[in-house]
């Protein structure tokens, strides 16, 4: 057993990633007054290192550089060392990314270093990984230190006229002020489908080369405008081919689990092949949601098989026995990446029946050369129907046999060295598997996935909520820290698919507040839009106004859109005018690149074509052919709560809709609402006029 010999002040903390850092010799601080006093008072420069647990190059980095007793000298004799999880404060993530950008003229990524004045926290240099000694054309970390150190000495007024550089690019990184009589339309979301169709791979799906990551937004838009204007346009008819071929090579190609569901965070290579192996809740999220609606707009057996493998993967692998999800699960065990999810020939052959194996083995190409590392990360190669063909027998057998042998093949997984998993519960990444959930439970008829949605929402309720605020993580029994804009917005999305898929006052309850507290704390009421943080937060050198997407969708465009939603069913103008405030206000920066702005056009889209909201009202039991009526087609623009008859003093215009009889609907598009439907049949009439 390893004796320990260093602990700092990171063992305090309840995040996984700076606790793993809590035993290195580096004399790390968490960002916190107390560090900041310190380099300040001993005007030493910061030296600020962001990363996250599942990231592999920050392993590696930690490994070379943070264990070694040498380098960690030199960084606590010439810096003030801070290290931040990334998920824990994605304010200080996009600051100093950008910064990063701005100062090397190119995208950053983690493990993020960067140093900073001590006076104002203003980066004046900063890189990613760098190595212990020079290799990759990249100086060694300790010749670096010493540099950048002697820099900081000598050159402080260069260092200081780069700041005042750097302020005046952040000032200007704000969106402008909206144009007045700004006009929204829909050519703007041309503009975007016909981006995506010449950045789509034809050939592999996808879009763009390697490395290649799924894109949510954007397949979910290209989902869009394929099922509901096909005939708009050229690209138009290309979107819902773009959207079946990419989903289609994501599920069968090695960025998916094929034995434990969940996908992985991205594929190294153009083909799907072979991923990086980390598993990210927002990923599976995003995924889980297009996937179910895309089986709902295609009917393709494998989208809904693949929606329910994640949905199953997430609650057993990732929800918390108190209900809240885990945030991610680590590309490494034992040392090396993907080393749980891969096999060799031999090991399938001994777990399986000689017939079982036999259809693995042409399921996933195994007669070929192994392709990762001398073994297998699996890939569907031959399709069902095609191995009933060769067979001679019922798909339906060949279905059952391959089921047969995933089963053994996960339970024998199991019993492996398992990746760490990232317990910290983030209030954002929450709201989008609750949407998830409930969204999947509902299109599919899984009340399991429901429920499961129903127990993270209480929690988050329970733990993340206080005195009118949330807060952003939760672990070990400890909440803290100041949500952001995506925890509120990304958590009142999760409330309203979870009300659809069953109503609780008490949820319609907490989105309003939420919504109330985002219109209070975060909105640019001079220019619209919102901040990424609130107005009381810890004062920043920068504070961000996301609009492009990121790995998650951008907080402004999902506010625009749940906000927009909250006013239709609620009648509160305020958030009305707050959604179309914020796409006229950053209608001019969508316009410079649309595709890159895929939540904003989501919501664009509904802006000018209105979601239909129905309302329903009655007995449970009596409401429930009408809701299956609703589920019938694919319809991204439609809103349903089904509320029972006894349910009083509704909010807003809720209560203007009483129960009239055994089952009674409202149904409205936009502002324009119809006269109370009372029977069934005149209600799928009108369902299948809107379909």
């Amino acid at each position: 057993m390893n004796q320990i010999l260093h602990t700092n002040r990171l063992i305090h903390e309840t995040s996984p990633y700076l606790q793993q850092h809590a035993h290195n010799p580096v004399d790390w601080y968490p960002w916190n007054s107390e560090a900041l006093e310190k380099a300040r008072r001993e005007n030493k420069p910061i030296l600020l290192s962001i990363g996250y647990s599942a990231c592999h190059w920050c392993h590696v980095m930690e490994h070379e550089s943070f264990e070694d007793e040498e380098v960690a000298r030199v960084m606590n004799q010439l810096f003030v060392c801070i290290k931040v999880d990334r998920e824990e404060r994605p304010d200080l993530d996009k600051i100093y990314q950008t910064a990063h950008q701005v100062l090397a003229q190119r995208a950053g990524g983690w493990p993020l270093n960067m140093f900073l004045t001590p006076e104002d926290q203003m980066p004046f240099f900063g890189g990613t990984y760098f190595p212990k000694t020079p290799k990759y054309g990249m100086p060694g970390f300790t010749d670096l230190l010493q540099h950048v150190a002697e820099v900081y000495s000598k050159r402080r007024d260069a260092i200081q006229e780069q700041n005042d550089s750097l302020r005046n690019i952040f000032q200007r990184l704000q969106p402008d002020a909206p144009v007045p009589g700004q006009h929204l339309d829909a050519s703007i979301i041309d503009q975007a489908i016909a981006e995506l169709s010449r950045q789509y791979d034809a050939r592999l799906g996808g879009f763009g080369q390697a490395p290649k990551f799924p894109h949510p937004t954007s397949l979910e838009l290209c989902l869009h405008r394929g099922t509901q204007q096909p005939e708009a346009s050229a690209e138009n008819q290309q979107a819902l081919p773009i959207v079946q071929h990419t989903l289609t090579a994501m599920a069968h190609g090695g960025l998916f689990d094929q034995i434990g569901g969940g996908f992985y965070r991205y594929s190294v290579d153009e083909r799907w092949e072979i991923p990086h192996f980390e598993k990210m809740l927002y990923d599976n999220a995003q995924l889980l949601t297009l996937y179910a609606d895309a089986w709902r707009a295609t009917d393709v057996a494998l989208f809904r098989r693949t929606a329910i493998d994640t949905a199953q993967w997430t609650m057993r692998e990732m929800q918390a026995p108190q209900g809240g999800y885990y945030s991610a699960l680590d590309a490494d065990s034992e040392g090396h990446e993907g080393k749980f999810y891969v096999w060799t020939a031999a090991e399938i052959h001994q777990l399986l029946t000689p017939q079982e194996a036999d259809l693995v083995e042409k399921r996933f190409g195994l007669h070929a050369e192994p392709n990762f590392e001398g073994q297998w990360h699996l890939n569907v190669r031959t399709d069902y129907a095609t191995l009933a063909l060769r067979w001679q027998r019922p798909e339906s057998e060949v279905i059952a046999l391959l089921e047969s042998a995933r089963q053994k093949l996960l339970s024998a997984r199991e019993t492996r060295a398992r990746p760490g998993r990232d317990e910290k519960i983030l209030t954002s990444w929450n709201g989008l598997m609750i949407q998830a959930m409930a969204h999947a439970g509902r299109v599919l008829n899984r009340n399991d996935f429901i429920a499961s949605a129903e127990r993270a929402l209480d929690f988050i309720h329970k733990h993340l909520w206080r005195d009118g605020r949330l807060l952003a993580t939760h672990k070990d029994g400890k909440s803290h820290l100041p949500a952001y804009l995506d925890d509120y917005v990304f958590l009142i999305a999760g409330a309203l698919e979870l009300l659809q898929a069953r109503w609780r006052r008490a949820d319609f309850d907490f989105a309003l507040t939420l919504a109330d507290a985002v219109l209070e704390h975060f909105e640019d009421e001079n220019h619209g839009g919102f901040y990424f943080t609130s107005d009381d937060h810890e004062k920043l050198v920068y504070r961000p106004k996301p609009i492009a997407d990121e790995a998650i969708p951008a907080g402004n465009g999902v506010a625009a859109l749940v906000l927009a939603r909250l006013g239709h069913l609620s009648g509160n103008l305020n958030y009305l005018h707050a959604a179309e405030r914020t796409l006229e206000a950053l209608h001019t920066n969508i316009r410079q690149q649309p595709a890159t702005h895929g939540a904003l056009l989501l919501a664009l889209e509904e802006h000018l074509q209105p979601p239909q909201t129905i309302v329903l009202r009655g007995e449970l039991t009596a409401m429930q052919p009408w809701l299956t009526e609703t589920l019938q087609s694919y319809h991204p623009h439609r809103l349903v709560l089904a509320i029972p008859a006894d349910a009083k003093n509704l909010p807003g215009i809720l209560a203007e809709r009483p129960a009239l009889g055994e089952v009674t609907a409202y149904v409205c598009s936009g502002h324009a609402c119809q006269a109370p439907i009372k029977d069934l049949p005149t209600f799928q009439k009108n369902i299948a006029a809107h379909s």
